[in-house]
């Protein structure tokens, strides 16, 4: 084929495009803090950004690779389409080539919506649900027989196969099983010239007989008898088919083939049941769709759950007696009761026989439950009125629980349905005892498993379970490809170290390490070729024994063709790239920049790199010279045994740096975090909050405070930020309100608050932009044009402090403002903690919306650490490394270290082995994930874990406490 000028000149361009695609090339990145960063990423890898926390990584990573190659997407598509997507702004780079569609799989992912499963989310249970519809077989509800659909012609061939010369009657069932005297039916029968009739079992002429009175509240069942014959097996044919059709038309598709000293023989032409309100008609897959009103159980609309007061929260101490403030609701902060209530209650006590000194938890059960739910007829009342004369007489009792509904009913106040709802909790819905569907989907088995039976397995034996599932050869081919799609995506699951997780696992309880996993296995089961993978930390919760699993399945997307970006922070997934980028030097205005690229052995020879100085070893977290010893005072956890807690007691010794560890689905969250912490606050607090079952807590009297500090969001709004989480902003508006302008002019601290009216710019609101939409192109926010990004207006911002505007203060790093207020001690103390947690980078007035899980937590921390230790408080921490470098890590541990110093204890739920090798005690839960974990396998120092052989947390201790380096199984100099 010979090509015009024009065309090869176009095909040379081409060629020389192809030849430059091995790589992503970026030029001039100014993205937040990266400063005109340019680089080469090599495409078809497996690449690691790294760095500090705040130097840049997800500002490279997220904000501009993955932006531009989103928008690119979007401005392909039509301005119509583009009206209903999310476009991206465009990132601030001069150029970005050799881009891939790109596809970003960050921790945020996963749907909070409350009706959202890990079979929902995989789309695992949209096939669970066709594979119901189309091979399950529907059961009588009442007897447990199955059901099957039959023709005319299928029942005509069935009843030929009886021996000749046998007696059958054809039957119509109309009534079963249900009350009544149905005379108005047994009349209609006689007159449609129906002879026979069956009540009850005992056959009555209607023609002769006087059928009896049938009683109103006894069950009856009535059968109308079409037809009587004796089999033959030629010629009678026509003459079943029309009785069967008779009585097919009377039961309602319901047929009884009576046979005469043998067996009867039901036959339906739907799949109906002997109850008449099951009907399965039509058995689709949206019958098994609990999100549908065809399959959702009508009482709890398919969430499976049902918000209800709950006794033990209402009394929290059943050791308490009504006297003695056991009922919560009706006494206030300072211990008063109310007189009306009090009355109420000492009404049933009277009527009940016992006193109001009587500790509740000596009540027998009918005390409870008329105290709880109320009685029968009306109660005597005594109180006293305002002049404080007693007063006296009867009133009717619906019980505690019914006077809170009645409330709650009644109330349109939000602050009085949020102060009730601290009385109510989750409890199984009672109809479908949590399994979200209605009884018909219920009813419709396979393997002898109904559907929500097998979405309550865990993915390692659903897995199991369909690759042993045995079918009919007629079930087996519409079933296969359907198996198939099942088994392959269990599978992905499980390869990414997610076998301990139950299809039924609401999405909303995931962590974003586990939400990640989920869609990093769907993407591998799409099979795509040739797109750019962006994920943040998807080793995050993931235990070191599964973090190869993980590796190999990130191997096995790239050797599909596929470009792999990570931010990463984990030692294995780095030295198991093929290419790092390590961003720094610092964090925030310090980093920005790229201090090394290349492989990881390049990696580790570059000096600049703090990243390969701790992966080589010349920078290290030592492991503690000397542990605390425990002492005596420790604190007891009595047979816990909530989801798979297997009836343990866990001792953990106060006064010391305790770590629980154990690989995913172990039940460290739900030991610590759902039955331990809830009954500390409860009990310290004295807030109400639900735990899992447990026995008793021990100890407890020798804390004074607990403090949670998780990584969610320190506030929803933009308004939200450190300087006013932490308490600092309330100091530094005071100040400012001190200083000689504003005494002058009569400023108050509110004058320099950006919430209220007074000194914020109104035409923002405070907020220091203004959002324009634009329709089917991104809002636009731009600073607003009064006080141009200030928040401010324009006479709160001529009060200054040593030349600085409240507004200026908002834009300091926190490292710039620790060295602005050196000269006052009350906010440089404040300040200096936010430091000790490695956030200096980040802005006074940074949004919380726009701080990472991390960086949340430890904004929480420094709050805590700003506060005088008591020395009995008790710090619970969930994995407070996630999006830590080593640095940062090293950084945090002191600050912990020194909370533990002072004689507090530090809990704190962890799989990064550079913690748990400095702390002074390790609880290591397992041996496995789910079903297989929920003990404890390992206590003691981790000298004493690592000796473990049970233990896997153990085996990978006992190699990082000799100074190997899991990754290269070297010793680093």
């Amino acid at each position: 084929m010979f090509l015009s000028n024009g065309r090869k000149h176009v095909a040379r361009f081409l060629l020389r495009e192809v030849g430059m695609a091995d790589c992503i090339r970026i030029q001039g990145a100014r993205q937040n803090n990266l400063k005109d960063v340019s680089l080469d990423i090599p495409r078809d890898k497996l690449v690691v950004i790294t760095g500090l926390s705040g130097s840049g990584k997800s500002s490279l990573a997220f904000d501009t690779i993955y932006a531009e190659g989103q928008r690119r997407y979007v401005e392909s598509l039509s301005a119509y389409a583009r009206q209903f997507l999310g476009q991206m702004d465009k990132p601030d780079v001069d150029h970005i080539e050799g881009l891939s569609p790109a596809v970003s799989i960050d921790q945020k992912s996963t749907s909070k919506n409350p009706r959202s499963t890990v079979g929902t989310v995989t789309e695992i249970y949209d096939y669970l649900r066709l594979l119901f519809a189309r091979v399950g077989i529907p059961h009588d509800p009442i007897t447990g027989k199955p059901l099957t659909k039959q023709t005319v012609e299928q029942m005509v061939d069935r009843a030929l196969e009886i021996e000749e010369g046998v007696r059958v009657q054809i039957m119509a069932p109309v009534i079963r099983g249900r009350k009544g005297e149905y005379k108005k039916e047994i009349d209609e029968i006689r007159t449609e010239g129906f002879n026979r009739v069956r009540i009850d079992g005992t056959i009555y002429d209607l023609s002769t007989d006087e059928v009896p009175a049938l009683e109103r509240y006894k069950q009856h069942t009535i059968e109308i008898v079409i037809d009587r014959l004796v089999i033959k097996k030629q010629g009678l044919e026509k003459r079943l088919a029309d009785s069967f059709e008779t009585a097919a038309k009377w039961g309602k598709g319901q047929v009884l083939l009576d046979v005469i000293g043998g067996e009867p023989i039901e036959f339906a032409e739907n799949f109906e049941a002997t109850d008449s309100t099951f009907n399965f008609e039509d058995i689709e897959p949206r019958l098994f769709s609990f999100n549908s009103p065809y399959g959702a159980c009508p009482e709890c609309h398919g969430l499976g759950v049902k918000t209800e007061f709950d006794a033990d929260l209402i009394i929290p101490d059943w050791t308490k007696s009504i006297d003695g403030g056991a009922i919560a609701p009706y006494v206030n902060a300072t211990g008063g009761q109310n007189e009306w209530a009090q009355g109420l209650f000492h009404g049933v006590a009277e009527r009940f026989g016992f006193k109001n000194d009587t500790p509740l938890d000596t009540l027998t059960e009918e005390q409870r439950q008329a105290l709880l739910y109320g009685v029968t007829g009306s109660v005597t009342v005594t109180f006293k009125n305002r002049w404080g004369k007693n007063r006296q007489f009867t009133s009717d009792y619906s019980g505690v629980i019914g006077m809170l509904q009645k409330r709650l009913s009644e109330t349109e106040s939000d602050g009085v349905k949020e102060w009730l709802g601290q009385f109510q909790s989750d409890k199984p819905c009672p109809a479908c005892r949590g399994r979200r569907l209605k009884p018909e989907a219920l009813a419709v088995l396979m393997g002898k498993c109904d559907i929500s039976e097998i979405c309550a397995l865990s993915i390692s034996k659903a897995h199991a379970w369909f690759t042993d599932l045995k079918l009919s050869d007629r079930q087996m081919i519409i079933a296969r490809q359907i198996v198939k799609e099942i088994n392959t995506r269990l599978g992905f699951l499980l390869n990414v170290g997610l076998g301990y997780l139950t299809l039924d696992r609401a999405a909303a309880t995931l962590a974003g390490g586990e939400a990640q996993r989920i869609r990093l296995a769907s993407q591998i089961g799409s099979g795509l070729t040739g797109v750019l993978y962006i994920l943040d930390e998807p080793s995050i919760g993931l235990h070191q024994r599964d973090n190869t699993k993980l590796i190999e399945t990130l191997f096995h997307l790239r050797s599909l063709g596929n470009t792999i970006i990570v931010v990463e922070h984990d030692e294995e997934t780095m030295m198991s790239a093929d290419w790092i980028i390590d961003v720094g030097p610092g964090a925030g205005e310090h980093g920005g920049q790229i201090i090394a690229q290349g492989t990881p052995k390049q990696i580790l020879a570059n000096n600049k790199s703090v990243t390969g100085r701790f992966l080589s070893g010349k920078d290290k977290i030592d492991i503690p010279a000397e542990r605390r010893k425990p002492t005596d005072k420790i604190l007891e956890i009595k047979n816990a045994h909530g989801h798979n807690l297997q009836n343990v007691d866990v001792k953990i010794p106060l006064g010391c740096f305790v770590c629980v560890t154990g690989v995913s689905g172990s039940g460290k969250s739900t030991l610590i975090q759902e039955t331990l912490f809830p009954r500390l606050q409860t009990t310290i607090n004295r807030t109400r909050h639900v735990w899992e079952p447990h026995d008793a807590v021990l100890g407890i009297e020798n804390l004074d405070k607990i403090v949670d500090i998780d990584q969610s969001p320190i506030g929803r709004t933009p308004r939200s930020n450190p300087a006013t989480y932490t308490g600092v902003f309330d100091l530094i508006r005071e100040l400012f309100a001190k200083t000689p302008d504003a005494r002058m002019r009569g400023y108050k601290g509110g004058r320099f608050s950006f919430n209220v009216k007074g000194g914020r710019c109104e035409a923002c609101k405070g907020d220091g932009i203004i959002k324009i939409e634009m329709h089917f192109l991104p809002d636009v926010y731009v600073p607003c044009e009064v006080c141009h990004g200030k928040r401010y207006n324009r006479e709160t911002l001529e009060v200054k402090y040593k030349g600085k505007s409240i507004s200026d203060v908002l834009e300091m790093t926190v490292g710039q403002a620790v060295v602005f207020f050196d000269a006052v001690p009350t906010i440089t103390r404040k300040l200096r903690t936010i430091h000790d947690v490695g956030l200096d980078y980040i802005r006074m007035g940074q949004p919380a919306t726009q701080l990472s899980g991390g960086e949340a937590q430890r904004v929480k921390l420094a709050s805590e650490l700003a506060k005088r230790a008591t020395g009995k408080t008790m710090y619970i921490l969930d994995e407070p490394t996630t999006g830590l470098h080593f640095a940062d890590t090293k950084k945090l541990l002191e600050v912990l270290q020194r909370l533990t110093d002072t004689g507090n204890t530090v809990l704190v739920i962890e799989h990064n082995l550079d913690v748990v090798k400095t702390a002074d005690w390790v609880i290591d839960m397992g041996p496995e994930g789910g079903d297989g974990g929920g003990k404890v396998v390992a206590e003691g120092t981790p000298e004493d874990v690592a000796q473990v052989e049970a233990s896997h947390t153990g085996r990978y201790l006992k190699k990082v406490l000799a100074g190997e380096s899991l990754a290269l199984g070297y010793k680093p100099a």
